[in-house]
């Protein structure tokens, strides 16, 4: 399989900027924020508005470099579909459901396998629960929770066990043209009964109405292996109330991920 990750991304907008962009001339007064949960790994604390409908997807491209036993090995993926749907049932309660369509090549020194996995990740069920909004010193707290459900994957991605994840998200506003938000919570999967702790921490700043930078530090702490850090940054447009575009450069600061890139869009069907 040859990646192709910048034509991937090029392609992806030209296809669906046509289809999504039809709400561009809406007034922004009439209409709530679009607040997503992408493109960062942060996860807002807000959910979104009764009988709304807002999805979120994209494609992603990842490189890890490793060495073992003198081997040089690179594990590529390539995200066509990262999808997430939210669903607002109550004025502080949403259901979510999320799956990812992926594919992998792996090269051991620089020789490409033939084996290239490619299928559908266990689809994700969940929901948020805004627990309090802002006030004063206090952020804006949400709780959200997923499982992960293995008879919805594609064999090269089915584990044997159901993994699932909790996280509590905080939101403070710094400015008002900036905030921080972070993350704070727990993940079992991949058929391991090893724990482990999740946290990010976002900073995001808005360069003007429809321009938005963001900044990210994020990472895993396995009970019993070692911790993974990470960082991103992207930058987001708000094409209309209800559509904005993401972008998303990153790597890991511990060994592991050498490359992120990603792209996508959220788009919000309001009642």
């Amino acid at each position: 399989m040859k990646y192709l990750p910048i034509y991937f991304l090029i392609i992806f907008f030209g296809n669906n900027l046509t289809v999504l962009a039809q709400d561009t001339n809406q007034d922004h007064k009439t209409v709530p924020d679009l607040i997503t949960d992408r493109p960062d790994a942060t996860e807002s604390p807000n959910t979104v508005s009764v009988g709304a409908i807002q999805i979120e997807t994209g494609g992603f491209y990842t490189s890890f470099e490793e060495t073992i036993d003198g081997n040089k090995i690179q594990q590529e993926v390539l995200g066509y579909n990262t999808t997430l749907i939210r669903y607002g049932i109550l004025d502080n309660l949403e259901l979510r459901l999320g799956w990812n369509f992926e594919e992998g090549q792996t090269t051991v020194n620089n020789t490409k396998l033939m084996d290239v996995t490619s299928g559908f990740s266990p689809l994700l069920a969940g929901m948020k629960v805004n627990i309090t909004q802002e006030n004063g010193w206090l952020p804006t707290i949400g709780l959200l929770g997923h499982l992960y459900l293995p008879l919805t994957a594609g064999n090269d991605y089915k584990p044997e066990t159901t993994g699932a994840d909790f996280r509590f998200s905080f939101d403070h506003t710094l400015s008002p043209k900036s905030g921080l938000a972070y993350n704070i919570g727990a993940q079992w999967g991949d058929d391991s009964p090893e724990l482990a702790y999740v946290y990010t921490l976002v900073y995001g700043y808005s360069i003007t109405d429809r321009f938005g930078f963001y900044a990210e530090l994020y990472g895993d702490l396995p009970e019993n292996s070692m911790a993974n850090h990470l960082w991103d940054a992207g930058l987001t447009y708000l094409v209309s109330p209800n559509f904005q575009l993401d972008a998303t450069v990153g790597s890991s600061i511990t060994e592991g991920q050498d490359l992120l890139i990603a792209a996508g869009f959220s788009y919000r069907i309001l009642k």
